[in-house]
C-alpha cells in the first residue's frame, strides 16, 4: 500500500507517533510519504519505502501571516499524483485534516481517502477554540475515516464537536526491542551522583504540563532522601522552572537535559516518572516509561487511567496536590520490592496491551476498510 503521512515535525507525541507509525508501515512492506514543514525529529529515512516531502511556504509581502494549511494542500496534491498515494492519513486536526479533504476534492476523480487521528490538543485547545471551531467540525465529518488515542479523548470530541461519525479508537504504541536495546546502558543515572534515586519528567514544558508542579513534588522528596531530577524537554515554561529552582536553592539536583529523540535512554534506570499535567488525551511519555519498567506518578486525568493502573504500576492523583505526589513518590522510593514489583507490571502493560506490531495492524486495517 502507498501511504501519505502528514503531521508536525515537532517533539509532542502526535508528531512522535506519526513518525513511528510511518517507519513501522515501511518495515512492514507499505510505502510511506510522510509530508511536513520539516524533518520530523525521530523520521529515519535509512528505509528505501520512506520518503519525506517538505512543504514549503511562500512568503509575500501581502501575507501578514504564511498560509501553511493551502500549502499543505498543495503538497499533499503533488504527492498524491505523483506517487498515485492509496490513502491519506493525517495526525491532528488543525489544519491537515482541512487540507487533506481539500486535496481529495483538487485530485478527483482519482480516489484519495483520508483518515484523521485525533491526538488531544487540536480538539480540547485549538479545535475548540471559536476561530477554528468549524472547520475543525468540517474536516473531521469529511474525512473517510476518523481514529482519536483514548475513549477519553473520543468522548471529548463528542462533547465540543457535536455530531460526528464514528470514531474508532486506535491507542499510542511502543515499540518493545527498542527499549530492551538499551536495559543494560547507565540510561538516567549518568546525570545522577551515587546513592541518588532518580526521578524524570518527559514533556514539551507547556502551561497545560504542570512542571512547576514536578519540581515541588520533587523538592518534598529531596527533603526525605538524596535524589535527582532530569527534565527532559524544552518550551515556555522552561524560564519559570529555572526560577523557581534558584528561588528554593534545589539547583544542584536537577538536570535539564533538554529534548532527546529517544527518550528511553534518559529512562532506563530511572526510579520514578512524574508527569502531572492538567489533562493528557493519551499521556505517550507515560507509556514510554512504563515500557522502561520506571512507574508513573501521574494526575487522574483524560486518558490516562487509560495508560497507567493506579496501584499496579503506579499511582494516579489529583492535579495539584503535588503533597500527595510527593507522598505516593516516597511509598516507592522507600520500598525497593514495590517499586521493582510496579516497574515489572508498567512493562507487562505496555508490552501486551500497546505494543507496536498490534497497533499498526489496527492502522492498516483502517486503511483497508476505506480503500476497500
Amino acid at each position: 500500500m502507498r501511504i501519505g503521512i502528514s503531521c508536525y515535525p515537532t517533539f509532542g507525541g502526535s508528531g512522535i507517533v506519526a513518525t513511528e507509525l510511518a517507519m513501522a508501515l515501511a518495515e512492514g512492506g507499505d510505502e510511506v510519504h510522510v509530508i511536513s514543514y520539516a524533518l520530523p525529529s525521530r523520521l529515519s529515512l535509512a528505509s528505501s519505502r520512506v520518503f519525506f516531502h517538505e512543504v514549503l511556504v511562500p512568503r509575500y509581502p501581502l501575507f501578514e501571516y504564511p498560509p501553511y494549511s493551502l500549502a499543505l494542500a498543495t503538497m499533499m496534491v503533488e504527492v498524491a499524483r505523483h506517487h498515485r498515494l492509496d490513502v491519506l492519513h493525517v495526525h491532528y486536526a488543525v489544519p491537515n485534516a482541512v487540507s487533506a479533504v481539500l486535496a481529495r476534492q483538487i485530485v478527483a476523480p482519482q480516489p484519495l481517502p483520508v483518515v484523521t487521528t485525533l491526538h488531544g490538543t487540536d480538539i480540547t485547545l485549538v479545535g475548540n477554540d471559536p476561530s477554528y471551531l468549524a472547520t475543525t467540525r468540517f474536516g473531521i465529518q469529511q474525512s473517510d475515516a476518523v481514529t482519536a488515542v483514548s475513549e477519553s479523548l473520543c468522548r471529548s470530541t463528542q462533547d465540543k464537536l457535536g455530531d460526528c461519525q464514528a470514531i474508532t479508537i486506535v491507542p499510542n504504541f511502543i515499540d518493545p526491542a527498542r527499549f530492551e536495546e538499551v536495559r543494560d546502558s547507565p540510561g538516567a543515572r549518568r546525570w545522577a551522583q551515587p546513592g541518588e534515586r532518580v526521578l524524570v519528567h518527559i514533556s514539551n514544558f507547556r502551561p497545560v504540563k504542570r512542571v512547576l508542579d514536578v519540581v515541588k513534588t520533587f523538592g518534598r522528596v529531596l527533603e526525605r532522601m538524596p535524589a535527582r531530577l532530569v527534565l527532559v524537554g524544552d518550551g515556555p515554561d522552561r524560564n519559570h522552572v529555572e526560577s523557581y529552582c534558584r528561588e528554593h536553592q534545589i539547583c544542584h539536583a536537577i538536570t535539564f537535559v533538554g529534548n532527546m529523540p529517544l527518550v528511553e535512554e534518559a529512562l532506563v534506570g530511572a526510579d520514578l516518572f512524574l508527569l502531572p499535567s492538567e489533562t493528557e488525551s493519551f499521556g505517550l511519555a507515560a507509556l514510554e516509561a512504563l515500557s522502561c519498567e520506571v512507574p508513573v506518578i501521574a494526575t487522574d486525568v483524560g486518558g490516562l487511567p487509560e495508560v497507567v493502573v493506579h496501584g499496579e504500576c503506579g499511582y494516579l492523583l489529583p492535579v495539584g496536590d503535588t503533597e500527595a505526589m510527593a507522598e505516593a513518590a516516597l511509598d516507592l522510593l522507600t520500598d525497593e520490592d514495590r517499586r521493582r514489583a510496579f516497574g515489572q507490571a508498567g512493562r507487562r502493560r505496555a508490552v501486551t496491551e500497546f505494543a507496536q506490531d498490534d497497533v499498526v495492524a489496527r492502522y492498516r486495517a483502517v486503511y483497508e476498510s476505506v480503500v476497500g
